[in-house]
């Protein structure tokens, strides 16, 4: 076999985004900010907010209390910087930004640098928060402490954090492509058409709409004489290309195939990005999907995959 190593698109991507990020959400943000400011400030609310013996134990290492332990002060002058203690703390904005952790109201500080009234006055309740959380890092790391290995732990949430961010850009771009493509496939019975919507009326004289939705990704309705309208095709469309984890993408299809079920959907269809897809596994793992088909064989706009995508819309939509 011949040995084939890709060229490392992914990696040139992440490396001038973290330029980016340097500036907003790492070490040297936070010590850009720190110049500026009052440092008897900093070190009275750190005195105020966190444990003595944690304090003392960064201070042994030669360190700031600041590089672990959030403070109103701080986040008052750069509200950017909630963004390198969540990933110092190795959460990711998913899971941090919900209301799990009660922290959905302060994503805005880290995304535009903006801090309202309302989470001003809980700022300190959050400082509190995420410092009970560091001190919960350092008794669990329990060995000598360095702003190096401090910013290496940041790196390693960042890493997560960006690849999702690609995949997930991936994923968009995919759901663009088949609606695209159905847009092309229905093209001459349509009557309306945007960047969200497509109308169309169908031999029985029936208004068709195909729509992007949250979930399922693309549905197809037909709306019925008396208004009400009838559930035809729920698509997901998965344009992640890692194969490893192909199978987590198919599981989530099923989650959304289950309610696109209970919605009334006469078919769920899914589309993957990944060729080598055994499909006979992928059915078990989806038994709710009615068909399967390869983004790659749609895109070609040829072949079998492709005649059969095309003849199944046409036959559900009622188009002539």
């Amino acid at each position: 076999m011949n040995i084939n190593v890709p060229p490392p698109g992914l990696q040139i991507d992440f490396f001038f985004l973290l330029q980016q990020i340097k500036t907003t959400n790492l070490q040297d943000a936070l010590k850009k900010t720190v110049r500026k400011m009052d440092i008897t400030l900093i070190d009275m609310e750190l005195a105020k907010l966190v444990p003595k013996n944690h304090l003392a134990l960064l201070a042994s290492y030669g360190l700031r209390g600041e590089l672990v332990f959030a403070v109103p002060c701080i986040l008052k002058q750069d509200p950017l910087l909630l963004g390198y203690y969540r990933l110092l703390l190795g959460f990711s904005k998913k899971a941090f930004y919900t209301a799990d952790f009660g922290c959905s109201s302060f994503k805005k500080m880290e995304e535009q640098g903006a801090l309202s009234t309302a989470n001003e006055a809980r700022l300190e309740q959050l400082c509190k928060a995420l410092i009970q959380s560091a001190c919960f890092l350092l008794d669990g790391v329990n060995q000598k402490i360095s702003a190096s290995n401090l910013h290496d732990l940041t790196l390693l949430t960042l890493g997560a954090q960006l690849r999702g961010s690609q995949n997930t850009k991936k994923g968009e771009a995919g759901i663009i492509t088949v609606f695209n493509l159905i847009r092309d496939i229905v093209y001459s019975s349509t009557i309306n058409l945007n960047n969200k919507q497509i109308e169309l009326v169908n031999a029985a004289n029936r208004r068709v709409l195909i729509e992007f939705s949250p979930d399922p990704d693309i549905i197809i309705r037909e709306e019925m004489p008396n208004g009400i309208f009838r559930n035809i095709i729920a698509i997901e469309v998965k344009g992640g290309e890692d194969f490893s984890n192909v199978h987590n993408r198919i599981g989530e299809a099923e989650k959304s195939h289950q309610k696109a079920r209970l919605a009334g959907y006469v078919e769920c269809w899914t589309i993957i990005n990944v060729d080598r897809i055994n499909l006979g596994t992928a059915r078990k793992e989806s038994p709710s999907t009615n068909q399967f088909f390869k983004l790659s064989d749609l895109i070609s706009r040829n072949g079998n995959e492709y005649n059969d995508f095309s003849s199944r819309i046409i036959a559900l939509t009622g188009i002539r």
